[in-house]
């Protein structure tokens, strides 16, 4: 598989990641509207950065990325440049969040970092076939679940 290789004005690179962060609590609460709009805000600022996804999937407790990032960024502040700015974007969108999570903090604190180096397809495929096997590894369903206050 040829690498593409990426390039700003005197800079040629190829810096791809795998990263995973959690909501606050790891509560399951990426599902029905809030799944895509989370999707498309993520989307949204990381074309705002010049960040690439590549793949990426949005697990009802968790949010899998595999990225392509320029070297003038550091992951971290990309990590929290997304994180912090979702997280706002999220809570004026769906409002009655506020009260599961208070503070305007939607997500857990930390993520999972790896280099991906010459495995990227081995990991995009896992990223895009890990909910199905983790529905056949722990025998769930994945059930849509609706708004208790909605009539």
């Amino acid at each position: 598989m040829a690498q593409k290789a990426y390039s700003l004005s005197h800079t040629k690179w190829l810096c791809k990641y795998h990263i995973v962060f959690t909501p606050k609590y790891r509560r399951k609460v990426i599902y029905n509207q809030i799944r895509s709009d989370v999707g498309e805000i993520l989307r949204r600022l990381c074309e705002y950065k010049g960040v690439e996804i590549i793949e990426g999937h949005l697990m009802p407790d968790h949010v899998h990325m595999l990225v392509a990032i320029p070297p003038k960024y550091s992951v971290s502040s990309v990590m929290g440049y997304l994180k912090g700015k979702s997280s706002l974007m999220i809570f004026d969108k769906h409002a009655n969040l506020k009260y599961k999570f208070g503070n305007r903090r939607f997500w857990a604190e930390g993520c999972y970092v790896s280099t991906v180096g010459l495995n990227e397809a081995t990991i995009a495929k896992y990223i895009r076939e890990q909910e199905a096997s983790d529905i056949a590894l722990d025998k769930l369903s994945v059930k849509e679940y609706s708004d208790p206050f909605k009539k």
